[in-house]
């Protein structure tokens, strides 16, 4: 991993440079090729790809072989929850509710309630709790209850420990070491972790009998994961999972990611109004130290927190995003009017999601399997 910069499932720090993390990790690009090939069977590609949020895949152009041969993929993602969640993690769960919807695939969701509290100082009923929270507030994004299965780990152990334990006999301790930069002071259960996390991906194949592709959209951090995770299914017999990579959506103080333990920097989904008003008015601009140098000099849209809020979810028109991001760079959108604007923008989407929460908190066992 280059020197200023880090970039693990556990911390994310500096500002992260996307072309050397691709080369460091053996990330290949999402290429136009690809894009118009999703489109071609999306009729539509969604403005998180248009825009390169999700940038980097593993075996994409295999998958889509697969899909077009008819040998249908599905939909593997999750959170690890610590805290409440922020929109941070709700924008992966927004593109990959696109793709269900748009390619009519199944889609498995982990929630792994025990991986944080071997890692950091949290509880596992506390996690347990903020599971369910997570939960209602991704099946209020639209996923097809059919379609979807939600599961914790401490709730599906019995169907998920015995293919984790022939993962784990393919993955060694020095494997892990080398990947998490763990050291002998780790506990045993955050070094056996990543042989739970892997077994969703081969999970429909175990089901059915037969290999199923899976796609693995998620942040590009949690990718060591799934590098293990091929080379050790591929020894068992089954498919590498392929892997869509998003990048990180920048906290309020500018271009570092997003982060649920910094509160100031983050909005999560239960903040009020009055708290959401307050931090978007904190929120890095990118803007001249004054009205007047902004007017003459403009600001620069690609360091804003506020322009990439609007970038990574709250304005997928195009032609909106650009004339926000020319505002910012000619200098005609001054600060106030742009923290304002995005304040109410955050608010509403918060409202809305809110009354789908409460329509379908009844819901969540429609959803959720259990051993």
């Amino acid at each position: 991993m280059p020197d200023d910069f880090k970039v693990t499932p556990y911390d994310v720090e500096g500002v992260v440079d996307y072309e050397r993390l691709m080369k460091h990790a053996g990330l290949e690009q999402v290429s136009d090729k690809m894009l118009d090939r999703m489109k071609k069977h999306a009729g539509e590609l969604h403005f998180m790809l248009r825009r390169k949020i999700f940038f980097a895949q593993r075996d994409l152009s295999w998958l889509l072989d697969e899909y077009e041969k008819g040998n249908k993929f599905y939909l593997y993602t999750g959170i690890a929850p610590s805290g409440a969640m922020t929109f941070a993690h709700l924008f992966n769960f927004i593109f990959n509710q696109w793709l269900q919807e748009k390619f009519k695939v199944d889609m498995y969701i982990q929630i792994p309630d025990e991986e944080k509290p071997l890692i950091r100082d949290v509880t596992f009923e506390e996690t347990h709790r903020l599971a369910y929270e997570d939960i209602l507030n991704i099946i209020a994004l639209g996923f097809d209850s059919k379609r979807t299965k939600i599961f914790l780990d401490t709730e599906y152990a019995k169907t998920m420990y015995k293919p984790a334990m022939k993962i784990a006999k393919r993955i060694t301790f020095s494997m892990i070491k080398d990947s998490f930069g763990f050291t002998n002071e780790n506990n045993v259960g955050s070094i056996f972790y990543t042989s739970m996390q892997a077994v969703p991906a081969i999970l429909k194949s175990i089901e059915e009998g037969k290999n199923v592709p899976c796609l693995i959209p998620c942040g590009v951090d949690q990718d060591v994961h799934f590098r293990l995770t091929r080379d050790a299914v591929s020894k068992l017999g089954y498919y590498k999972p392929a892997g869509l990579y998003s990048k990180f959506m920048p906290g309020l103080s500018g271009v570092k990611k997003m982060s649920a333990h910094s509160p100031n920097d983050t909005i999560y989904l239960n903040d009020s109004p009055e708290v959401v008003e307050k931090k978007v008015q904190k929120a890095f601009t990118g803007q001249q130290s004054t009205a007047e140098l902004q007017k003459k000099l403009g600001g620069d849209p690609e360091k804003c927190a506020v322009c990439q809020y609007y970038k990574f979810l709250f304005e997928p028109d195009d032609k909106k995003l650009e004339k926000i991001f020319e505002g910012e760079r000619s200098g005609t959108m001054l600060a106030g009017e742009h923290k304002e604007h995005l304040a109410k923008t955050i608010n509403k989407f918060l409202e809305e999601h809110r009354k789908k929460k409460e329509r379908l908190k009844d819901k969540i066992e429609d959803f959720v399997v259990r051993d």
